[in-house]
């Protein structure tokens, strides 16, 4: 049991080390942002779970915490999809790709335009 704390704890650090490093820019106003926009999880569409950040370019294969780079997951699919590249995870669980991605490119899109401060 210790030995997969410290193990766990090791990797947590190693993590936090990598996010820092990364270059990650993304603000909790952003991230309210983005839910508002998704409205459930991303990939399978499931809502009513807590979602997760998600990066889609993972910050291990050189991805960043980003307005554009982050979408909310639910914690199967952010659990399943690891730090996969998005679009071989999707074809192999048989999530519909193309309705994910033009959706990701129509909220990016939408999302570059700064909120109106009246609303």
């Amino acid at each position: 049991m210790a030995v997969r704390q410290t193990r766990r704890a090791r990797a947590a650090r190693r993590r936090t080390l990598r996010v820092a490093a990364s270059g990650s820019d993304l603000t909790d106003a952003e991230w309210f942002r983005i839910l508002d926009a998704w409205a459930a999880c991303a990939y399978c569409g499931a809502n009513g779970a807590a979602l997760q950040k998600d990066c889609v370019l993972p910050i291990s294969r050189g991805g960043r915490y980003t307005l554009e780079n982050v979408v909310p997951a639910c914690g199967s699919c952010n659990a399943s999809k690891s730090n996969d590249e998005v679009t071989s995870w999707m074809r192999r669980k048989r999530l519909d790709e193309p309705r994910f991605l033009l959706q990701w490119a129509l909220i990016v899109r939408d999302l570059q335009v700064p909120p109106d401060p009246a609303q």
